[in-house]
């Protein structure tokens, strides 16, 4: 216990004691503390220092106090792994805490004395920093798709100071200068996952006592499957075999399979190939429709569908109007009449001998162009100039064939 002195009127009379055996000094002055000790956190195990510095004449000795008891030195114990320093602070070789020995955690004060009083500083508290090894909650795998949010929970081992959450991934550190990333609370949320995302992930845990790592959780991310290639339309004849194209691409790897409109695939003269292209032999007029690619996985399921068109009783194209010579003056329109028949009815357009570019009858003029085709097929020129003279060509094409004929235009001067 803390020796009676301390109290009040118990140094009054060991003050009134001593002076009445000894003349009082006039440079002689009573003790106070200079420099108090400040609060402490230390692991287990580890050096530590409290400081305290005290003045007075003569110079006052200093003893410290843990809970209102003295605390033993080496002063007093040789083998003591507590130190008095000279200038009054008390040196930690090792920090003990546990139950096999009394724990050097509590409130600490320094007293200093001379004859003519004492002094005490301030309560300085020492704790001692603890890292449990068991997390309170380790994190669990997760599985998400593309897109969507992930969220990792984790409390960390219990600890003094409360430890810090951070996390890894794959073995590196999570760069949380990502927005889409967001740490809080030990739980680890993800906006807008990516497939670069995905890995093994582990919560640590960090105070001044050092990290424990949690269990591993793995973060999974999925695809819904999506169109590679879709399926185009096709216009066949009839016994003709014809082939459907289907690209997908998810994880997992999504299954594929065919339907014809709500019905069957046609029986016998269809077959599905390993890159999912769908071939139908020998088309009849009954298996005209819509033919879809079913593509799903675990996170979703998609389709894309193209048409089956087949014409029995072909005719291929003929001209039933033959565009003829013309001879045109300057700046005048001319017309070209091209008319054909078929069936299916032919598509007509005109090609300038020398040029690539094809004019179609259902395709719009280009902007401030003088050409243009009608829904029939004729050929229009309008403002003609000198550099249109030459051959133009019609052309009418359907499945079963095409035909082609020229008509010459020749530019006079004459308006």
């Amino acid at each position: 216990m803390m020796p009676a002195c301390l109290t009040g009127i118990y140094c009054l009379l060991a003050f009134l004691h001593i002076c009445s055996g000894s003349r009082l000094r006039q440079e002689d002055f009573p003790p106070r503390i200079v420099e108090h000790p400040s609060d402490l956190i230390v692991s287990k195990g580890e050096p530590a220092t409290l400081n305290c510095k005290a003045e007075g004449r003569p110079t006052p000795t200093v003893e410290w106090y843990k809970d209102g008891e003295r605390v033993e030195t080496d002063r007093d114990n040789p083998r003591s792994h507590r130190m008095l320093l000279p200038s009054g602070s008390l040196f930690f070789l090792r920090i003990i805490h546990g139950r096999r020995s009394k724990p050097d955690d509590g409130s600490y004060v320094c007293v200093a004395r001379n004859y003519l009083g004492q002094a005490i500083s301030h309560n300085a508290s020492l704790e001692v920093a603890i890292l449990r090894d068991d997390f309170r909650q380790n994190p669990v795998d997760v599985m998400v798709a593309v897109g969507e949010p992930a969220v990792l929970e984790c409390q960390p081992p219990r600890g003094h100071p409360e430890p810090t959450i951070s996390w890894r991934r794959d073995g590196s550190n999570l760069d949380d200068r990502d927005e889409r990333i967001t740490i809080r609370s030990g739980k680890l949320m993800i906006t807008n996952t990516r497939k670069s995302d995905a890995g093994k992930y582990i919560c640590v845990g960090t105070n001044m006592v050092g990290e424990r790592e949690s269990e591993i959780a793995e973060l999974t991310v999925l695809e819904r499957p999506t169109f590679v290639k879709r399926p185009s339309s096709v216009v066949a004849l009839a016994e003709e075999s014809v082939e459907f194209h289907c690209a997908v691409q998810g994880d997992p790897v999504p299954t594929v399979r065919w339907r014809k409109d709500d019905s069957d695939l046609p029986k016998g003269r269809s077959e599905i190939q390993e890159d999912h292209t769908l071939i139908v032999r020998q088309v009849t007029y009954s298996d005209v429709g819509s033919y879809t690619c079913v593509v799903e996985n675990m996170v979703g399921k998609s389709e894309s569908s193209a048409t089956l068109t087949v014409h029995v009783n072909t005719v291929p194209p003929a001209f039933a109007i033959h565009p003829r010579n013309q001879v045109v003056g300057v700046g005048r329109t001319v017309t070209f009449h091209c008319e054909a028949t078929g069936n299916p009815q032919p598509a007509i357009f005109w090609q300038r001998e020398g040029s690539e570019s094809l004019l179609f009858s259902n395709h719009p003029p280009q902007p401030y162009s003088r050409l243009s085709v009608s829904q029939m097929g004729s050929l229009t020129i309008t403002d003609i100039q000198r550099s249109d003279g030459g051959f133009y060509s019609c052309q009418a094409l359907n499945i079963a064939g095409s035909v082609i004929i020229k008509a010459l235009l020749e530019v006079t001067d004459c308006e």
